[in-house]
């Protein structure tokens, strides 16, 4: 690893461990619903713990733009992770200040205190040095647990972590090994997965996986951006018929690098973008009237895509293949899904996926527990794919 880890520490005890997490929680009603993100951060918590450190949490929570917003205070948090930790979190009301250090030295080894909302600070989305150093003065050691903040340069991300002695945490060290099987160091032939509405937000992404993977299968909206651009009719769907020269250049830069690209073969199609829909499943050479639009892959496509799925050691993937929201249009996502759990239970394939609407996908697929792995990180996760140097990292890797 390029990086250290806690494993390259010892003696901690009665040090003070300043841990860069994502707290950046779903609430409703002042609750929250779902604390995932706490969970993840349990390890690394435990493992500091474990070495007697003290432990001074730095998180962020919604955008307050640098200024004081009591509505988007962490405070609510503390109560939750000492539940889930078995044992007290202290709450210090701000992220830097003789008070905040004050709380620090106060607490036990073994202590853990949540510091407030770190974008309180104009200085944090900033990468302000002088803000960084507050934040520095603050602990022996800094450890980024946070992957999904890690493509923001950001002084409790990248800045910190050029002042201090720099590890990377439990759940970093998960998500940066899983990302290196999938695309640093692969098992070859690789596969990439790649769907969602729009090509222009993923152009970045398509170029990169074209010059690294041996096949790539686009679905969802933006494999209709593709099929226009090779001619086929694509009725009333989604589609952004401006990127149709993009398209060509993305599919000659493959065909170029020897990347194999999958477009549906069939597909699924409805009128109305409602749940169990009047529908059906069409090749792709049948007519589409004005009012059609393709919600899905049919058949064909799954069982070419599943194919070559069975022949490739690696596979990563980001996004679906339809509108699996609303059924029926969750099939084709929901048996390539499986086949894929079921290759990657079985030891003849290594599955990483990412992206928000590619874990809510693999999670209504019930499968989302099967994969190698599955990122919660969201935008780090999509700029790695695109090939872009990840600042928290990077800083890491001292």
């Amino acid at each position: 690893m390029p990086f250290k880890t806690l494993d390259d520490v010892s003696d901690l005890n009665g040090k003070t461990a300043l841990v860069r997490v994502d707290f950046n929680v779903p609430v409703e009603d002042g609750r929250i619903t779902d604390d995932t993100r706490l969970k993840v951060a349990l390890p690394t918590i435990e493992k500091l713990i474990a070495k007697g450190a003290k432990v001074a949490l730095l998180a962020h929570f919604d955008r307050p733009k640098g200024k004081v917003v009591p509505a988007m205070s962490l405070k609510f948090v503390a109560p939750a992770l000492a539940a889930l930790l078995g044992k007290p979190v202290a709450f210090a009301d701000d992220a830097v200040g003789d008070k905040t250090e004050a709380a620090i030295k106060a607490l036990p080894a073994g202590g853990v205190i949540l510091l407030e909302n770190v974008r309180f600070h104009p200085g944090e989305e900033t990468n302000d040095p002088e803000f960084a150093a507050e934040l520095a003065r603050l602990a022996d050691i800094y450890v980024n647990d946070a992957f999904s903040a890690a493509h923001r340069a950001h002084a409790s991300t990248e800045a910190v972590a050029r002042l201090l002695p720099a590890y990377a945490g439990e759940s970093m060290r998960r998500e940066l090994t899983a990302l290196d099987k999938a695309l640093g160091n692969p098992e070859r032939p690789t596969l990439g997965i790649v769907g969602g509405s729009k090509v222009s937000t993923k152009l970045d992404l398509l170029k990169n996986l074209v010059g690294s993977l041996d096949a790539l299968a686009i679905g969802g909206g933006m494999a209709n951006t593709f099929l226009y651009a090779q001619g086929h009719d694509v009725g009333g769907s989604l589609c952004e018929k401006d990127l149709k020269e993009t398209a060509l250049e993305i599919l000659r830069e493959a065909q170029t690098k020897g990347c194999h690209i999958m477009l549906p073969l069939d597909v699924v199609v409805a009128q109305d973008f409602k749940a169990n829909a009047p529908h059906r499943t069409q090749p792709l050479s049948a007519p589409l009237s004005a009012d059609d639009k393709i919600f899905d892959a049919g058949p064909l496509t799954v069982e070419a895509l599943t194919n070559v799925m069975a022949g490739s050691k690696t596979l990563i993937w980001n996004g679906p293949l339809g509108v699996f929201e609303l059924p029926p249009f969750d099939a084709a996502t929901v048996a390539t899904a499986k086949f894929a759990a079921q290759q990657t239970k079985s030891g003849k394939l290594v599955a990483v996926a990412g992206g928000g609407d590619t874990v809510a996908a693999l999670n209504h697929a019930g499968v989302a527990d099967d994969m190698t792995f599955v990122s919660t990180a969201g935008g780090a996760f999509l700029e790695w794919m695109e090939g872009k140097v990840l600042p928290g990292v990077a800083a890491l890797e001292q």
